[in-house]
């Protein structure tokens, strides 16, 4: 089971967050993303640079994943590939996705897309609260603990 972190747009203390969890559990954590991404000196950290693109990196975790391994990412329609290849996405906010909930994500997402294409100011997400990143480390310990005997 692996760890990997769409680390483009994740935010600095959800990266810290995994990087101690790594540390503490040896589960194998991946950050891939087009532009460069400091990580701690790790054996089981890694960092993937792939080139700049549209979904480059997206495309790069889905080819690599393998069944039942989690994907941290805010990226809705890179969570929807990630459940059809059977692997778990869980976003820095702390909302795990799941088959029920990423079809309707994904309608929202291009409802809102839609309204700010058409002039319409929607606002960007709030910030990444407390409760956010506690709920975050909880579902990422019941995963380790699941998988990696915590």
């Amino acid at each position: 089971m692996q760890i990997w972190v769409d680390a483009d747009a994740c935010p600095v203390v959800i990266k810290d967050i995994l990087f101690k969890a790594a540390r503490r559990t040896g589960v194998q954590t991946t950050l891939v993303a087009n532009q460069p991404v400091s990580i701690p000196p790790s054996p089981n950290i890694d960092f993937i640079r792939v080139s700049s693109g549209f979904d480059v990196a997206d495309n790069e975790i889905v080819q690599r994943l393998d069944s039942g391994d989690l994907v941290v990412t805010s990226d809705i329609p890179l969570a929807a590939e990630v459940i059809e290849k059977g692997a778990l996405a869980l976003s820095p906010r702390g909302e795990m996705y799941t088959r029920e909930n990423v079809k309707s994500r994904l309608n929202m997402r291009d409802f809102l897309d839609s309204l700010r294409s058409s002039g319409v100011v929607t606002g960007g997400p709030p910030a990444l609260s407390q409760s956010d990143r506690q709920a975050f480390a909880n579902h990422l310990d019941r995963w380790l603990t699941k998988n990696a005997g915590g």
